[in-house]
């Protein structure tokens, strides 16, 4: 039969990195991705729309060395960004910490074939997670 669900449907090696080129990744993901659009006050200062992937599915290519991190607040999340131009391909998310979110429009083009976008309410973190509790199972392997 189909998928009915875009969990369970296939994962497509998806290539992306920065933009000067010096952080690549690879991430399994369906080609169907679904991107959360969050509006606390870091993913609303960046425009951070992101999908989530365990760990397992995340393959760092190069550029390791390039990359640092930014933390606040409870310092849980890791806003991990390439020094040399500033973009942000993927980071660990608060919600995720066994995950990475990973940024749809880092990709490279011709194997995304849509982003479905859902809101979060991140300026009211602990009462949206705890109402979406789902969320966190999206950094699991099933």
């Amino acid at each position: 039969g189909t998928a009915r669900h875009p969990v369970m449907s296939a994962l497509v090696a998806h290539k992306g990195g920065c933009h000067c080129g010096r952080v690549r990744f690879e991430v399994q993901a369906p080609a169907v991705l679904n991107a959360i659009d969050c509006n606390c006050s870091i993913c609303t200062k960046k425009q951070n729309r992101h999908f989530i992937v365990p760990a397992s599915r995340f393959k760092l290519l190069q550029g390791a060395d390039n990359l640092t991190t930014y933390t606040f607040n409870m310092h849980l999340a890791q806003h991990t960004f390439c020094k040399t131009c500033g973009v942000q391909c993927f980071y660990t998310p608060r919600s995720n910490p066994d995950g990475y979110g990973v940024a749809p429009h880092c990709l490279d083009p011709g194997t995304v074939e849509r982003v479905e976008v859902e809101t979060f309410d991140g300026q009211n973190w602990e009462k949206t997670i705890e109402e979406n509790g789902s969320l966190r199972d999206r950094s699991k392997v099933e």
